[in-house]
């Protein structure tokens, strides 16, 4: 029999409420502790199983909303949603949010000195098979800045969010791209402490990757447990 070794939350590289360089969440971290409501059976149980009815298909593939072809590098994201235990948890929509080529959103808020690409609105969802596999297609996003101090830049990154058997049980992360200097100065990735940053870092897959006409990366997501994804409350999206 196989021993268990307990483990404290901060060990899965829990993202902190509170982190001083990320400037805004000294405005809006906790200053008293926290209290703990428990679920009711409203907020755990849900449209589990049936979310096509519900959302309407899948919406993978990013670059296929609009006429024409959106400008960028075109990629594809795969991987599985794990449990603490390496088992594959199916029927889990996967939302995806990001900026486009030009790191622009479609945002009424992000008034920056970047394109609008108009075939491009930046979101989609995922459903998870019965492996627990995911996969979409979309361009890579750009860098843009922000104005957490001077000269600040967001690295390329795409926000996922994970909806399980019920909405109260949403879980939000960001991918990010191997090789991409911004990440180390970037205040939201630091927040999440080495080595736990790195399970952030999608990995660049040939096998993914399909011949004269897009790059592959692999991201899997781990829900709790040693090996978790740092996941981010809902105030801390950027």
């Amino acid at each position: 029999m196989q021993d268990v070794i307990g483990y404290r939350p901060e060990d899965a590289g829990a993202t902190p409420s509170l982190f001083a360089d990320y400037r805004s969440t000294v405005r809006r971290s906790p200053q008293r502790e926290l209290i703990r409501i428990p679920y009711t059976l409203s907020e755990v149980t849900g449209p589990a199983g049936c979310w096509e009815r519900l959302m309407g298909t899948a919406l993978a593939d990013l670059t296929t909303q609009h006429r024409d072809a959106p400008l960028g590098q075109r990629i594809i994201v795969s991987g599985r949603v794990l449990d603490e235990n390496a088992r594959p948890v199916p029927n889990t929509v996967v939302e995806i949010w990001q900026a486009n080529a030009a790191g622009r959103y479609i945002h009424i808020r992000d008034q920056w000195d970047a394109p609008i690409d108009p075939n491009f609105t930046g979101a989609g969802r995922a459903i998870t098979d019965a492996e627990g596999r995911y996969r979409f297609v979309t361009i890579r996003p750009g860098a843009y800045p922000w104005g957490n101090h001077r000269n600040a830049w967001r690295p390329a990154h795409i926000h996922l969010s994970l909806l399980g058997p019920a909405f109260a049980t949403r879980l939000v992360t960001q991918l990010y791209f191997p090789d991409d200097p911004l990440i180390e100065i970037d205040p939201i990735a630091n927040a999440v402490p080495m080595p736990y940053r790195n399970r952030l870092v999608a990995r660049f897959d040939i096998a993914t990757t399909v011949p004269n006409w897009a790059l592959g990366y692999l991201f899997d997501i781990i829900l709790k447990g040693r090996a978790q994804t740092p996941f981010e409350d809902h105030d801390h999206a950027h």
